[in-house]
């Protein structure tokens, strides 16, 4: 039986059930309803006129009227005669009736109140009778309903627990089915027998099914020559590539990382990459990198000896996310780490600062000799200079002093390229910093009419610095301040204690920084667009590079048109 048949069948027996109850409801109380009808039709009448027989026979001796109302009664009675011996008693009423003249005696009286007792008797006992058997009927139908209700009950019940069963069961099937299939078994096949309407479902799952069969089977064997395809291009490429799961397990390396690594091909594939770092520096440190992966710091390149010399590669740790099929939430399955090969880049850089260093070296003699030459220019004994010689000099001897300040610069940054920056420290008050700064910086306040303001505290801690490099600090902010003010602007320098950090500070009222370049101004040679005063771009680098050698901080505070406070804090 398919399965339309099967729904038109359930609800059928469920319609015929509700027809059959009403009916026998109806039926039943139509029975009661005609059997009423007659108890009122046939007896109530009688007992109704046997009672105005009895008032009118009471009220004869004294009214006249009473006799015509006597005889109207006596007609409708013989009009509603229906039970046994009702005929004959009502006739000898009749006859005793018709004798009355207008001298009624008692006797006469007593014998027509007999009859009329004994018609009121049998309509009595017939209302019983009929009361009785509507009763009866009332208990038959009662029971005719209670049967067919627990029956409908009954079958209601077994309809509610077997039909969806009967229903799904090709659906759960069906499900089943669908499952398998989502969980990549595709030999999984479906039959429903007879069942017509999921024949054909059964069929087109069926030939589903088997597609994907073949597709799984070819499409592993294109997964297979791709992976071959991707695994001779991994190896081709120069760099060493290592790829780990999401379980930080091994999934391939090419060539050149089992080169680097010093490992063997073998059972290397598939292992926990923290077991085999057990026994590998290299890849210890590769892990270690992993691991912390949202660490935002720089990290130097790696030293390895390779290519029969000492080689740097700079390590690149990519996270890997995908969709999976049917989400949009991205799921992390693995690494992919790169090992970019910079050693000719660190030569060439190496190359660069020595070059740098070699230059800037050469040049602080032939300056100094123009500086000294300058000073002896300026001196009168040798002679007095016109206005415009002595504009000359002084543009001479700026342009000589700030390719002096740019050749030390330089000299600085080759000290923390190279790697030779030495820190000698010794105790020093924040005060001695703050006044070598504003003394060497005199001379270009009172140039700019700058005003500076000392802030600082009556207690603070002494630092255990490199006094020469972080003087030099603070008085490349200094002197940076009292370029970018205004003339006749005020410059606040101080210090100030919080916890176990000294911050020293250097204020200016001038136009500010925009904020999206405060990151920027502390990478070399960069400069904020716009600005007119001329400078290497080197001077907050190298400070930035001082500051941190001590274990601090260098910061900046600073919007457009709020001028700039930055703050060196110092672990005391």
């Amino acid at each position: 039986m398919n399965l339309r048949n099967r729904l038109t069948l359930g609800i059928g027996v469920l319609f015929v059930l509700i027809l059959l109850l009403g009916f026998q409801s109806v039926r039943s109380v139509r029975q009661l309803s005609v059997a009423s009808k007659d108890i009122l039709a046939d007896n109530y009448n009688s007992v109704h006129y046997v009672e105005e027989m009895l008032r009118s026979l009471d009220r004869l001796s004294q009214d006249s009227s009473s006799r015509d109302v006597l005889i109207n009664s006596l007609t409708l009675q013989q009009q509603n005669i229906t039970e046994v011996n009702e005929k004959e008693v009502t006739s000898a009423l009749t006859r005793k009736i018709d004798a009355l003249t207008d001298s009624v005696s008692i006797a006469q009286i007593q014998a027509i109140r007999d009859d009329l007792y004994r018609i009121m008797e049998l309509n009595m006992n017939s209302i019983r009778a009929k009361s009785s058997d509507m009763e009866s009927r009332a208990e038959g139908a009662v029971q005719w309903l209670t049967i067919l209700s627990a029956l409908c009950i009954l079958l209601a019940v077994i309809f509610l627990f077997r039909f969806p069963a009967v229903i799904l069961r090709p659906i759960d099937k069906l499900k089943q089915g669908i499952t398998q299939i989502a969980n990549h078994n595709y030999d999984e096949r479906l039959d429903f027998g007879n069942n017509k309407e999921f024949s054909a479902v059964a069929a087109s799952f069926n030939d589903m099914a088997c597609k994907l069969s073949e597709y799984r089977r070819s499409s592993l064997d294109r997964l297979m020559t791709e992976k071959k395809r991707i695994e001779a291009i991994v190896n081709s490429l120069h760099e060493p590539i290592i790829g780990l799961d999401s379980e930080r397990n091994i999934l391939f390396m090419n060539d050149e990382a089992f080169s680097i690594l010093n490992l063997k091909r073998g059972n290397i594939i598939g292992r926990k990459a923290a077991e085999i770092a057990l026994h590998n520096d290299l890849l210890r440190r590769l892990i270690r990198e992993v691991y912390a992966e949202h660490d935002d710091h720089e990290h130097e390149p790696l030293k390895i000896y390779a290519d029969n010399k000492e080689s740097y590669f700079q390590m690149d740790n990519f996270p890997l996310y995908i969709n999976p099929v049917g989400e949009t939430r991205q799921q992390f399955v693995g690494n992919l780490i790169i090992l970019n090969n910079v050693t000719k880049y660190k030569e060439l850089d190496s190359a660069k600062t020595n070059f740098i260093a070699t230059v800037s070296h050469e040049m602080k003699t032939p300056i100094s000799s123009i500086l000294m030459s300058l000073q002896l220019l300026g001196d009168s004994r040798l002679g007095s200079l016109n206005e415009e010689q002595t504009q000359l000099l002084g543009s001479i001897r700026e342009s000589s002093d700030r390719l002096l300040n740019i050749t030390g610069e330089l000299l600085n940054l080759t000290q923390v390229e190279s790697g030779k920056l030495t820190i000698k420290p010794k105790i020093v008050k924040p005060i001695e910093l703050i006044e070598y700064a504003i003394k060497a910086t005199q001379v270009l306040a009172e140039r700019f009419l700058c005003f500076v303001e000392v802030e600082y505290p009556e207690k603070i801690s002494k630092l255990f610095v490199d006094n020469e490099k972080i003087a030099w600090v603070i008085t490349n902010l200094l002197s940076n301040a009292i370029h970018h003010s205004p003339e006749n602007s005020r410059i606040i320098i101080g210090a100030s204690q919080h916890d176990r950090h000294v911050d020293i500070y250097v204020q200016d009222f001038g136009h500010g920084i925009d904020p999206r370049y405060h990151k920027s101004i502390f990478e070399r040679y960069f400069r904020v667009p716009g600005t007119k005063v001329q400078g290497s771009g080197l001077g907050l680098a190298i400070s930035k590079e001082f500051v941190e050698a001590h274990g601090g901080t260098i910061s900046i505070e600073s919007g457009i048109g709020k001028g700039c406070r930055f703050t060196v804090s110092i672990p005391v």
